[in-house]
């Protein structure tokens, strides 16, 4: 009979993500949102170990700014690592140490990165051997951005963004990610565009249809093309981060007026996506903006999604 062998520590690593597209539908019953996201996971990373413990725990470092992570069960490593253990049946603990690559309440999904990381690292480490479907239904029950950190590459999402497909996409794309101290609350950024929406009686996504990504995007991700890329690319969630933090729109002016092909609030924000032509050009766009005082960053992708480190 053979005996598995099951690891005293794993390593995870997953992506951080921009979304390349994001329509917004109107707010629901349950005051949540449909969308339809074009991701593209990129080349910030989010380290997680796992090693055995009595109880769950949390521990968090990091190349950001990590001040306002919690260390409780509002981490969302731990309430994978717990709906992981609820799920099996697992009756032990995990100690969890995250080194942070990805900013904090920047809109690239660093906390679902760490759930999906937490996901893999416990499944590997407690030998629980779930599939690949059965870890995406538990990173669904946990965000609408978990699936993807799981995915990676280039994916569609619709619903609350975790239906996912994946999207075929060419070549390397290349982006300058500019990070702010003062992070956003996703709930109060979606408040805002509903207020913003209602205020200029705009009916953006009508009811009739579900928010869908638009086909030019595809088209671009296909063909490898960072200028029809930028063409097509699209944030309903722009409008309402810019009126909360006005400051962002000078930075993406500066930003497009240094090179960018485009520039987008990532997600919820604060933090910015500016689209580069190719590497060499984000590169000089990244000094550009480092020398104005930004904290700018180069990132590529698409990269693969939460995968075990060896």
């Amino acid at each position: 009979m053979s005996i598995s062998r099951v690891p005293s520590r794993v390593h995870v690593r997953a992506p951080g993500k921009i979304n390349v597209f994001l329509e917004v539908g109107q707010v629901q019953d349950d005051g949540y949102h449909d969308v339809a996201s074009a991701y593209q996971a990129v080349s910030a990373f989010e380290d997680v170990w796992a090693t055995p413990a009595d109880t769950i725990s949390v521990e968090v470092t990091g190349s950001v700014d990590v001040a306002g992570v919690p260390l409780d069960d509002r981490n969302l490593a731990v309430r994978a690592a717990r709906l992981l253990a609820a799920d099996t049946g697992y009756r032990g603990g995990v100690h969890l140490e995250i080194h942070k690559g990805v900013p904090v309440a920047g809109g690239m999904g660093g906390g679902s990165a760490d759930a999906a990381a937490a996901l893999l690292a416990c499944d590997a480490l407690w030998d629980t051997r779930l599939g690949t479907p059965q870890l995406q239904a538990l990173a669904a029950r946990l965000g609408a951005d978990v699936p993807f950190a799981l995915m990676g590459g280039t994916a569609v999402g619709v619903g609350r963004g975790d239906e996912l497909s994946p999207a075929l996409a060419r070549g390397r794309f290349d982006w300058v990610i500019v990070t702010s101290q003062d992070g956003l609350s996703t709930p109060e950024v979606y408040r805002a565009l509903d207020e913003h929406r209602a205020r200029h009686a705009l009916d953006i996504s009508p009811a009739s249809r579900r928010p869908r990504v638009d086909n030019d995007v595809l088209h671009a991700l296909r063909a490898g093309d960072a200028a029809m890329l930028a063409s097509s690319a699209r944030n309903d969630l722009q409008v309402a981060a810019l009126s909360l933090r006005p400051r962002l729109g000078d930075v993406l002016e500066a930003g497009e007026r240094e090179g960018a092909l485009v520039g987008l609030v990532s997600g919820s924000g604060p933090t910015l996506a500016f689209l580069a032509a190719d590497a060499e050009a984000a590169i000089e766009l990244q000094i550009v903006l480092s020398a104005s005082g930004h904290v700018a960053h180069h990132v590529h992708g698409p990269v693969p999604g939460a995968r075990i480190i060896d």
